[in-house]
């Protein structure tokens, strides 16, 4: 089996692994790598697509230390930070670092208050093609429709999720995978209701920071509660007038970027 892509950007200190969300979302993490370069080497590594092998959560991890062995500083958005997670569970010896950024959700509760959320900043109209382009999903098209219709899902989500974003630089550079999605998050459901997650996050002993938009749908305290029985030694930053990807966003941009070159520095 071939492994999986890495993008890299050169820098000084590191490497330091940053892992994009989704799932499924390849290269949606680019304007929060490039920018720690210099001062650090970023290495971007793309999960794989559905197709070859069936996509659960442990097929990326085993993807993942395929390719960053030796790098003990990780950085992960959204279900990047999940995966990031579940990677330091189990190799925690391998580990030194996590940045988990707008980290995904453990538990029914938090998963009912990120609906809310974002069923409110989406409105009448907004929830209306939420339902259309979900419907349409469900019908079986062909891939590559299902990937178009799973993309304007996503920037339909995404625009809900922001409160004041800068331009997205390259809108159309995004490939996504609406199986690979789907298997995969399917899988992350299964750990968390079998006990597995957040419960295996015992192991982790790495140093942990949480980064969150105060106006991220993902209730980002109570995330941070499901998880420091867990990881106690977690520490949690919240940022105002802020959503779910804080590199992008006008008001927090440059106190995000000075706390996690902070944390990667003291790393």
């Amino acid at each position: 089996m071939q492994p999986i892509e890495v993008r890299a950007y050169a820098g000084r200190d590191g490497p330091v692994a940053v892992l994009h969300g989704g799932p499924a979302a390849p290269g949606s993490v680019a304007g929060l790598a490039a920018p720690l370069a210099p001062a650090f080497e970023v290495w971007e590594p793309f999960q794989r697509r559905s197709g070859v092998v069936e996509l659960t959560v442990d097929r990326h991890v085993i993807d993942l230390h395929d390719v960053v062995t030796g790098v003990d500083t990780v950085v992960g958005h959204s279900w990047g930070a999940m995966l990031a997670l579940s990677y330091a569970a189990r190799y925690p010896a391998e580990v030194r670092a996590l940045a988990l950024v707008g980290c995904g959700t453990y538990d029914a509760a938090s998963r009912a208050e990120y609906e809310r959320r974002i069923n409110a900043n989406l409105g009448t109209g907004g929830l209306n093609r939420k339902r259309e382009l979900r419907a349409d999903l469900e019908r079986g098209h062909d891939a590559a429709e299902r990937d178009r219709l799973f993309a304007e899902l996503g920037a339909l989500n995404l625009e809900a999720q922001s409160f004041d974003p800068l331009p997205d630089p390259d809108p159309e550079s995004l490939v996504v995978d609406a199986t690979g999605h789907g298997e995969t998050w399917n899988d992350v459901l299964r750990r968390q209701a079998e006990g597995i997650e957040p419960q295996s996050f015992d192991a982790i002993g790495a140093r942990v920071l949480m980064l969150h938009g105060e106006d991220d749908p993902h209730p980002g305290t109570m995330i941070r509660d499901s998880l420091l029985p867990h990881i106690p030694q977690l520490e949690y930053v919240e940022f105002a007038r802020c959503g779910h990807e804080p590199w992008r966003e006008n008001h927090a941009r440059d106190s995000f970027f000075a706390a996690l070159r902070g944390f990667l520095g003291a790393s």
